[in-house]
């Protein structure tokens, strides 16, 4: 009883109007909403472009639907996750199951980045089966829908966790998380792009994720990084990724010339 009381009262302050003045009414909630933002487009741009092959097969008016439809679901899974994660995160285990899996994902990254294993290209990509199961229960359309759905909870997870790592008041994990799911559909292409122009930005976001992971733990001590100093790490690590960027174009050069 007392863990559903729990996380029913994390529910009720989510209709807390008070919460919602301090929250809109503090730069530095807006400071960490923004970093959860800019972390969600950096690790979804390339999720959006998979959501969007999924649902190719389809005609293109139902394409949106099914898209719009698998939005909701990530909202709903959203608000889901939050309610009862902020309960859940108090838990010191809960603390480093979610710093270890963090840690997992950078370092898995680097580890393939180090042996020349990337996401697949556009092109290599396949859509949705059009034998399996969820087709087959429920259609081509709803199918799909259902796909995009579960797809969509599979890349949550990762950005509900790191943004627990960021901050866990409430109407800030769940602000930067509607703003973050809305930025992976709605302007993808813009970090795709950006990506491009500057690939050391991904390895940036993972950097981020493992800085994420350490405050996680680090919280188990109760050992707490204030807000400022972790923005500063932020600037930090932007600043020197620009840096390590405008040396590899500079060596590109040279090496051209």
């Amino acid at each position: 009883m007392a863990v559903l009381e729990g996380i029913l009262n994390t529910y009720a302050a989510f209709f807390d109007w008070e919460m919602w003045v301090d929250v809109l009414s503090n730069p530095v909630s807006w400071g960490l909403i923004g970093t959860l933002v800019i972390m969600e487009g950096l690790l979804s741009a390339d999720n959006a472009l998979v959501l969007a092959v999924m649902v190719k097969h389809l005609p293109e008016e139902k394409r949106k639907k099914a898209l719009f439809y698998g939005l909701l679901g990530a909202y709903i899974f959203r608000f889901i996750a939050i309610g009862i994660g902020v309960y859940l995160i108090e838990f010191w285990w809960v603390k480093i199951l979610g710093a270890g899996y963090l840690a997992w994902l950078s370092i898995k990254y680097f580890i393939d980045k180090k042996k020349g294993l990337g996401e697949a290209d556009e092109e290599d990509m396949e859509g949705i089966n059009q034998k399996g199961l969820l087709i087959r229960l429920f259609g081509p359309f709803w199918g799909t829908v259902a796909a995009v759905e579960l797809m969509d909870i599979a890349f949550s997870v990762d950005s509900v966790l790191a943004a627990f790592g960021i901050s866990q008041e409430i109407w800030v994990l769940l602000l930067g998380g509607m703003l973050g799911v809305l930025m992976m559909r709605g302007v993808a292409g813009i970090f795709l792009k950006l990506i491009d122009r500057i690939p050391e930005l991904e390895t940036a976001a993972y950097v981020l994720i493992l800085i994420i992971a350490v405050k996680m733990l680090l919280g188990v001590f109760h050992i707490h990084v204030e807000h400022v100093h972790f923005f500063i790490l932020l600037l930090v690590v932007f600043a020197g990724t620009f840096v390590v960027h405008y040396r590899n174009k500079k060596k590109e050069q040279e090496t051209a010339n």
